[in-house]
Formats: C-alpha cells, sequence, structure tokens
C-alpha cells in the first residue's frame, strides 16, 4: 500500500495494488485529476494523462499570456465557481460583502495511518494496518479561508474515501452556501448510471440511465435521504453486466438532505458530485470555525456490478458497523405489530411471547402503541412513559416476564416526534420544528421535534437511556415516520436558519451516539416509515435497518435485490409477515415468506396464538434452519444470479469466504404454462474442485458442473407430469444448502 509524492511533477498517487487513484496540482495552484480506476505501474511522471486540448475561442483562460490553460478542459479535483469552469463548482462561499466565487492553491500535504475520525459525523473507520490517508490544505488568500480534502486509501479494499472541511482564518464572517464532500472528473461519457430509486413501500428499485450531455441527479430535500432516491450512484460501463467489466460506485454516509449529481459536458467529460443538499443550506462560519462535510465512499470493480457489491459488502460489515454486532449474531425476533396493531395488553403480549417462545424465537419487539395514551396515530409522541392502561404494572414487570420466559426484549421509539396532544408538547411548545404561530404541516397525525437543539437531545436520552436501565432493554427499534416541512428552528438565529437540516441530523447522531456508546449491547435497528432512511450513515450507530414497510415476500424480492446493490445482506430486516401480507393482500405460503426473509436478518411478523399446528412445525423448522445458518449469512459472499426488474424469476445465493457451503435462493412469481421440462440455474462463486451436496436432495455435484452447467431445478407442474411435479402455481420459491462432501478420494488434485 503506498501514497506516492513527487513534488517535482507535483503529483500524488494513491495505490493498494487493487486500485489507483493519482491528481496533481495545476499551473495556477488548483488540484487536477488525473485517474481512478485499475492499479497502474507507479512512474515517476503522469502529466501524459491530462488532457491538453487547446479550447475553442469562446473558452476562458486563466492567465492571459496561456490560452491553452482552461479550467473548462481540465479534469479537476475540487472545482470552485468564477474562474472558467462554467459546469458546477464543488464549492461556493459568500463573504459578508456578498463576495462569491474562491480560488484555493495548494500549500500542503500531510500523509497518516489510519484513518482520522470526523468530527460528530458518522465514518468508516480504520487503524494504521488497514488504511492509509493524505490531507491535502488549500488555502484561498482574499478570505482567509482554508480547505482540507481528506483522501483514505483502504489497504484490502478497492475503495477510497474522501471527505472536506473549511475553515475560516479571516477576521470576518463567511458563508458556506455549497460544499460537496467529492467531486470527480471523467475523461468520457460512456457510461450508464445506475441508482436507487422508488417511494414508501416499494424502496430502492433499480433505474438505469444511459449517460448523455447534461445532467442527470437524484437527490433529497426532506430532511432525511428519503424512500425515493437513496445516496448511491454507479457509473458502469455499456458492456458492464452484474459479473463482467467496470463499474464505480460512489455512496454518501449521511441522512439528511443530499445531492448525487453527474454531469457531462460539451467535451463528453464526465463529472460525478456527492455532498449536501445546497437548496436552503447556508452555514455561518465565524473567526476561527470550522465545518466538516460528510464522507463518501467510492468504489471501484472490474468484476461488474455484483464485484462492487462485494467491496460495498465487506467494507461496510467490518469497517462502518462497530463492535459488537459486526460479529455477534443478531436474534431471531417477533415483532408484534401486524399481530396486534395497537390493540393489546400485558396478558396478550405476555401469551404472544410465550407462544413464540416454544417456536425457538428469541426477542420480542413490543412496538407502537406501549407509552403516554396511545390507542392510535395520533397522539402521546414525545411522552415516553407507560400507557397505564395497557401495562398496569409498567414495563420492568412486563421485561421481567419476558426474561423469565426465557425471551430477551426489545421496544419502538420513535424519539424524533411529537404529538400535538402530548405533554411535552403542551411544556415544550417551541420545540417543535418551525414558526411558532405559522401554519405547520402534518405527516402522519405529528410533528417533529427540534433536534438541532441540543437540550430536546437531551431529554430525549434523559427518556431512552432512563428505560433502558430499567427494563435491561436488548434491543430498540428507532423509528421516524414522517418528512420534514417548515424547517425552522426557535433557538438558531435568523443568519443561521440554513444551517436548520444539518444541525437536525447532528443532533440524530449525537442521540445515537450517547446511546450507542452507553449500552453497546443494545441492537438498534433503525428505520423511517419502512426505509425512508436505509443509508451508510445509520449502519454507523445501528448495524440494521428496516428496508420496507412492505412486507409481502413478492415485492421484498425487488427490494431486496435493489438494497444488495450497496447494503450487507445482514443490515437487512427482514421478517416472515401474516398472509394475505397487510400491504398488498396477496397470499404466499409459509416457505416462500420465509425463503425471502433468510436472506436478512431473519423475524416473525405475525401472531403465532393464530397459528395451526402444522404452521407452528413449519416455523420450528424455519428458526432452527436460520439458526444453523445465520453466521454464513452475516460474514459469505453475495452473488446476483438473476434479476427480478428483468425476469419473472429472481435468484441469488452465499458463499461462505472459504468456499466450503453456500445458501440459494430461488423463486418465480407467476406460473407460466407449459414450462421447461428441465430448467437449470447456473450458480457463482464456488471452488471448481470441490464436491458440493445439496441437502435438500442429498445429490453431490463439483463446483464447476453447478457454475457451468447449473444446478436442475425441481420439475414443474405441466399437465402431464402431475406425479413427478414438485413445484407448480404463483410464488414458487426453493432454498438450497450446498456444503463440501469430503470423501477419501478426493478430488482436489490433477490427473
Amino acid at each position: 500500500m503506498h501514497i506516492f509524492v513527487n513534488e517535482q511533477s507535483n503529483q500524488f498517487h494513491l495505490t493498494n495494488g487493487k486500485i489507483s487513484y493519482i491528481f496533481n496540482i495545476l499551473k495556477n495552484g488548483s488540484l487536477g485529476h488525473l485517474y481512478f480506476g485499475k492499479a497502474i505501474r507507479h512512474r515517476d511522471d503522469f502529466s501524459h494523462l491530462m488532457r491538453n486540448d487547446i479550447p475553442t475561442p469562446a473558452s476562458c483562460h486563466y492567465f492571459q499570456d496561456d490560452p491553452a490553460f482552461s479550467l473548462e478542459t481540465i479534469r479537476q479535483e475540487y472545482p470552485v465557481y468564477g474562474k472558467g469552469d462554467f459546469r458546477d463548482a464543488a464549492i461556493e462561499l459568500e463573504t459578508s460583502e456578498g463576495r462569491i466565487g474562491n480560488q484555493f492553491t495548494y500549500k500542503k500535504y500531510e500523509i497518516s495511518q489510519g484513518k482520522p475520525k470526523l468530527e460528530g459525523l458518522p465514518a468508516t473507520y480504520a487503524d494504521g494496518n488497514e488504511a492509509t490517508t493524505v490531507t491535502i490544505t488549500l488555502f484561498d488568500d482574499t478570505t482567509d479561508t482554508e480547505l482540507l480534502l481528506t483522501y483514505s486509501i483502504f489497504h484490502h479494499y478497492s475503495v477510497i474515501t474522501r471527505s472536506a472541511a473549511v475553515k475560516n482564518s479571516g477576521s470576518d464572517d463567511l458563508y458556506i452556501k455549497k460544499i460537496m464532500s467529492a467531486s470527480i472528473d471523467f475523461p468520457d461519457q460512456n457510461f450508464s448510471m445506475v441508482h436507487l430509486s422508488g417511494t414508501w413501500s416499494r424502496e430502492r428499485h433499480i433505474k438505469e440511465r444511459e449517460l448523455v450531455q447534461g445532467t442527470h441527479s437524484i437527490s433529497s430535500i426532506r430532511g432525511a435521504s428519503s424512500h425515493h432516491h437513496n445516496p448511491f450512484l454507479a457509473l458502469k460501463r455499456n458492456d458492464t453486466t452484474e459479473h463482467v467489466n467496470e463499474v464505480y460506485g460512489f455512496n454518501f454516509i449521511y441522512s439528511s438532505n443530499f445531492l448525487a449529481q453527474v454531469e457531462v459536458d460539451h467535451y463528453q467529460v464526465t463529472r460525478v458530485m456527492m455532498g449536501i443538499h445546497p437548496h436552503q443550506f447556508k452555514w455561518k462560519l465565524g473567526h476561527d470555525e470550522s465545518f466538516q462535510a460528510p464522507e463518501v465512499v467510492m468504489v471501484y470493480s472490474d468484476d461488474g456490478l455484483n464485484g462492487m457489491s462485494q467491496i460495498f459488502h465487506d467494507l461496510y460489515r467490518h469497517q462502518l458497523i462497530r463492535d459488537p454486532w459486526k460479529t455477534d449474531e443478531r436474534p431471531i425476533l417477533i415483532n408484534n405489530w401486524e399481530a396486534t396493531y395497537f390493540d393489546f395488553n400485558e396478558e396478550k403480549l405476555v401469551n404472544i411471547a410465550e407462544s413464540a417462545k416454544e417456536l425457538g424465537i428469541e426477542l420480542f419487539v413490543l412496538d407502537d402503541g406501549w407509552f403516554g395514551k396511545r390507542n392510535d396515530d395520533t397522539s402521546s409522541l414525545g411522552d415516553w412513559f407507560e400507557n397505564e392502561e395497557k401495562l398496569p404494572n409498567g414495563l420492568t414487570s412486563l421485561a421481567q416476564k419476558f426474561n423469565n420466559i426465557g425471551m430477551k426484549f426489545g421496544l419502538w421509539f420513535e424519539p424524533e416526534m411529537i404529538s400535538p396532544n402530548s405533554q411535552l408538547y403542551n411544556n415544550h411548545p417551541l420545540w417543535v420544528v418551525g414558526r411558532k404561530g405559522e401554519h405547520l404541516t402534518f405527516g402522519r397525525n405529528q410533528l417533529v421535534l427540534d433536534f438541532s437543539r441540543q437540550d430536546v437531545v437531551e431529554y430525549i436520552y434523559e427518556k431512552m437511556a432512563g428505560i433502558i436501565r430499567k427494563t435491561g432493554l436488548s434491543y430498540i427499534k428507532w423509528d421516524m415516520n414522517r418528512n420534514i416541512t417548515d424547517a425552522f428552528s426557535s433557538a438558531l438565529r435568523l443568519d443561521q436558519q440554513g444551517e436548520f437540516f444539518h444541525r437536525y441530523i447532528l443532533g440524530v447522531y449525537s442521540l445515537y451516539e450517547k446511546l450507542t456508546n452507553e449500552f453497546p449491547e443494545v441492537l438498534f435497528e433503525s428505520c423511517a416509515g419502512g426505509g425512508g432512511r436505509f443509508d451508510p450513515a445509520m449502519f454507523y450507530y445501528a448495524p440494521q435497518a428496516w428496508p420496507s414497510d412492505d412486507t409481502d415476500a413478492v415485492e421484498r424480492l425487488k427490494i431486496q435485490y435493489g438494497t444488495s446493490l450497496v447494503y450487507p445482506i445482514y443490515s437487512m430486516g427482514s421478517h416472515v409477515s401474516a398472509s394475505p401480507n397487510h400491504q398488498t393482500m396477496r397470499s404466499t405460503s409459509l416457505d416462500t415468506r420465509a425463503n425471502t426473509a433468510y436472506f436478512g436478518t431473519f423475524g416473525y411478523e405475525l401472531n403465532p396464538l393464530e397459528l395451526s399446528e402444522e404452521e407452528r412445525k413449519i416455523i420450528k423448522e424455519q428458526v432452527q434452519f436460520y439458526k444453523k445458518h445465520r453466521r454464513l449469512v452475516r460474514d459469505g459472499d453475495f452473488y446476483r444470479l438473476v434479476n427480478p426488474f428483468e425476469n419473472n424469476e429472481t435468484a441469488w445465493m452465499i458463499v461462505s469466504k472459504d468456499k466450503t457451503e453456500s445458501l440459494v435462493g430461488w423463486y418465480k412469481v407467476l406460473a407460466t404454462p407449459n414450462p421447461k421440462k428441465q430448467q437449470v440455474l447456473g450458480l457463482k462463486g464456488l471452488d471448481t474442485t470441490i464436491l458440493y451436496e445439496i441437502e435438500n436432495t442429498g445429490e453431490a455435484f463439483y463446483g464447476d458442473e453447478l457454475m457451468y452447467h447449473g444446478v436442475t431445478l425441481p420439475t414443474e407442474f405441466n399437465g402431464a407430469h402431475h406425479l413427478k411435479a414438485s413445484l407448480g402455481g404463483d410464488y414458487q420459491s426453493i432454498v438450497y444448502y450446498l456444503k463440501e462432501r469430503r470423501t477419501s478420494n478426493d478430488a482436489r488434485t490433477c490427473i
């Protein structure tokens, strides 16, 4: 692993043998971008990689005596506004006198081992054996402003992380109007942009568009990363597939308003930017004050989209999710929401827990409705004390009863929200987001607490920490069921209101930080009306997230498939829910519901008291199956095999790091007439020389057979061979477990 600095050619080369990232100091003192991609051998001078086109007469050149030096035609590392580059800039600063435009010139660099923490922000982490960091300092003499660009290269992953920080060294106030965390210029436009979009209950569907001249962007101004666009995009070559050829992935470690943008200019140069959305953003910097932007993770793969995904998965499992939950097994849970909604009491909950324990389930989660006077979604948010009508003996008594059963106990909170008829609102009306006396917009009958205020964060912390202490909670589901409107904080001055959204999410991170540091044994699962804040920043605190309120097994195929483009399988909360499903009214078998949910953190969202004896027997077997394989789900490499956005079928698999075992899922949504007599599914990632036994059938095949020929799927009914048919109808599914079969005549030898 090396960071080469050539002070004669003013070039920096970050490489780990897998990737190279090369940039230089330009003639005007700013930074130029030379290369990002597959590792190339180091040499003393990479100037030949620089684009030296002579601009057209219409171009503006930086130096009077050098018309060939135009920022319009030079690939840049962190472009500014006003110096001849008419593409979008990465940063825009404004002085108190209204001056806009900056010229940051190179001053120094510093190399350090490991990765520095970002003040108040979640980010990937690494020690000196895992990453190396170079920090470039640039300075704008006209405003006495320091710009720090930080690059970290991981030793074992094809990953570069980038962030930016600004410090006001001058005596006058300064305003940041825009600050992107990363910008990079590619020399051509021969890409398609891949992103994850959707809405509530159908989050993170895969979208793709070919780049043409102009701007392509995804964003959120909702105060959350949103159901609608995930803070991720990828650029893939036009001939790239799941498993072959080049792709570049970009993921923003941030949970609030963001902008991810690809701009293709008139010379077919492609500029990618990612950072805080500039809409309603304006951050005031006084003398000696600094602002730290969040981190962007940049991944390169020449093994297609699936190769990119595996890099993201490994990085986040080992360098983002924190101890103890990056290695501990997650408990199989049952959530009472779809079983009872708001209609429960202590006796009903204990009966459900006892029945669930008999099935082998390990954790009971009490969802919405346990606090204040909460009997529907119109009241009591903010009143974090027991609903005495439902729980007259309190949470401590309930927790003790669960412990006596042998079940862990979890609770649902929505700490960022407040109901207008709550005691908290009556006591602290100025704690609500919005201007006092003006119309406020509602979402799910609730308003938003002002988490930009430290007193609000401290109050909610004391309430949540007190409940954790007295109940010994094992799990918290942290929900957030509406987006932010009427953005205004009564605690901020008028010239600071542009800071509200960022200060809000810093308050959320602060509360998470306090709780996870004090209670590291508590498993947090983030939720935002389902998948409305499913982003990497959340995984720094909560190692799993609820991907969608849609628990339908068929819809979850697309949701989980799309989510896997970036996020580890073991980060997805995935439950077997009641049938007919409460969101789609679709009826599916217990087998298919479990076969989908196995590929995530497994649990149940139904009432076990309403199950037949046959259903209880099936669920016991499902629970035992997942317990047997959850380490494989946690640690294995994920392969996407058949795309549900393009096919009536879906298939994926997980392979252990040592290649000795695998879990394979295959799903068919709608039955087809007269299907193929022999259908095969080609597998990936196996060892060609290992003999694998398929646990379901007892058959054994070598890895090369399973990958190059495929595993033969069971016979489907076609009207003739009904006696042999083992599949039929809509919503079919199979899960295979493959395990290395040791033989005395080991075939892993050459003959």
